[in-house]
């Protein structure tokens, strides 16, 4: 904790960076209740919750390669600047889907405002090496995902809670709002000579106009290294299950236990109190790890979240589904902290958009089929039955991971995500 007071005191760019995702994600989860309750309420259908949430993950996969390749050749801070302010715009229009009997206009939105957001959540991984020195550097992906899982715990919580007092309305008024708040943060970094444009050697003309090679190039990176094509696997082996679970939280929440909106924002909160936990402890593990550490951690981490998100699907008493669900995700979360401390360190500057991007693009492809099955499946079976079976396909990424580095496929790649002399991260703003 002490470490974390002293990143945003003594770095102003991440300072303002860390305001902005407080109030927007804040905003968003206000956003996911209200979206989630409004469907459910209207239809009564996890079928319908699975619609809004596969619009979402369409938008997010094809926004993936364009993202990865304007963040990888535009500067970075004007890209998350354009990408608060229409989303500002779409959250608001998500008020015009309150008192409609159809539901198009949840899908249209949720498609919009999920195809804006990796411009800006993977600028902010792509910028993240650019604002923090070397030795800040674990320390600020910590507080960064640790602070991202504590806003969707007070997010979901009040998000919950609002809906039920207050209605729909004032949540979209709120996400709107955050967005622009986030936009007037990040317009006040300042990096020296136009630091959040990647330095890269001039594109010829057939590639200016082929941005597909950008992105090919990127792949072929990621092929190259096996330690980042592995973590990006990780991700793909999280989605399996974890696509499911983004349906099945609201399903428990509102039906399963019978609980209303407020049972959605209970499930999705402890989840990010878990989050929170896993989030601490992968940053306090990421400064003693060895790499071989590191890599037996994940292992561990899979199995433990696989077993207690199997645990949740079957209590049948509310509070001890919670406490499963929390420990299940505290997993997720110490995995998920060593494994981007160590694509911060081991990314080339010149790649990161597109690494991150791409990888945003793989779990949301993933997280696609999981919840399609998912939806579908609501229909016919047992809810219970479903989240033990995402439970173990989760679970499963601790044997391919486990192999993969027994065999010794995940060598430890060149430190090349952070260029200290390259580094300032003072000075006024430019926007």
């Amino acid at each position: 904790m002490i470490s974390f007071i002293q990143l945003l005191r003594g770095n102003r760019n991440y300072r303002y960076t860390w305001i902005g995702q407080v109030v927007s994600e804040i905003g968003d989860h206000f956003n996911n209740i209200a979206v989630f309750s409004l469907a459910l309420a209207t239809t009564r259908s996890g079928l319908v919750v699975s619609g809004v949430m596969l619009s979402r993950a369409i938008a997010a996969v094809v926004a993936g390669p364009i993202a990865g390749v304007l963040l990888d050749r535009l500067n970075r801070k004007h890209v998350m600047i354009a990408s608060d302010i229409i989303r500002a715009v779409l959250a608001a229009g998500f008020i015009l889907t309150i008192h409609r009997h159809d539901t198009w206009l949840l899908y249209f939105f949720s498609a919009l405002l999920m195809f804006a957001s990796p411009f800006f959540t993977s600028g902010r991984s792509a910028i993240l090496p650019s604002i923090a020195t070397k030795d800040e550097l674990h320390t600020a992906n910590s507080l960064t995902q640790t602070t991202g899982w504590t806003t969707l715990t007070i997010g979901t919580f009040l998000g919950g809670a609002s809906v039920a007092s207050f209605g729909y309305q004032w949540a979209f008024v709120g996400n709107a709002l955050s967005f622009v708040v986030s936009a007037i943060c990040i317009s006040r970094l300042f990096l020296a000579s136009d630091g959040f444009r990647p330095k890269r050697e001039a594109l010829a003309g057939n590639e200016v106009v082929r941005p597909w090679h950008d992105y090919t190039e990127g792949l072929r990176y990621m092929k190259a290294h096996p330690l980042i094509f592995g973590i990006a696997l990780i991700g793909v082996g999280w989605a399996t299950g974890g696509g499911a679970a983004q349906i099945l939280f609201s399903i428990f929440g509102e039906i399963v236990f019978n609980r209303g909106p407020a049972g959605i924002g209970i499930v999705w909160g402890c989840a990010g109190i878990g989050l929170l936990i896993g989030g601490v402890v992968g940053h306090r593990l990421g400064e003693r790890l060895s790499f071989n550490g590191y890599k037996r951690t994940v292992v561990v981490c899979y199995v433990i979240h696989g077993g207690a998100y199997v645990l949740f699907s079957q209590m049948r008493n509310f509070h001890a589904a919670l406490v499963c669900i929390a420990l299940s995700r505290a997993a997720v979360a110490v995995s998920s902290v060593l494994n981007y401390s160590q694509l911060l360190r081991h990314v080339a500057n010149e790649f990161r958009g597109r690494v991150f991007a791409t990888m945003e693009s793989m779990v949301w492809s993933t997280m696609m089929i999981s919840m399609t099955l998912a939806g579908i499946a609501s229909q016919y079976y047992n809810p219970r039955a479903i989240a033990a079976i995402a439970g173990v396909l989760s679970s499963t990424t601790a044997i391919f991971w486990g192999w993969a580095n027994w065999t010794g496929r995940l060598p430890e790649p060149a430190q090349v995500g952070v260029d200290p002399e390259d580094v300032e991260v003072h000075g006024e703003p430019n926007i």
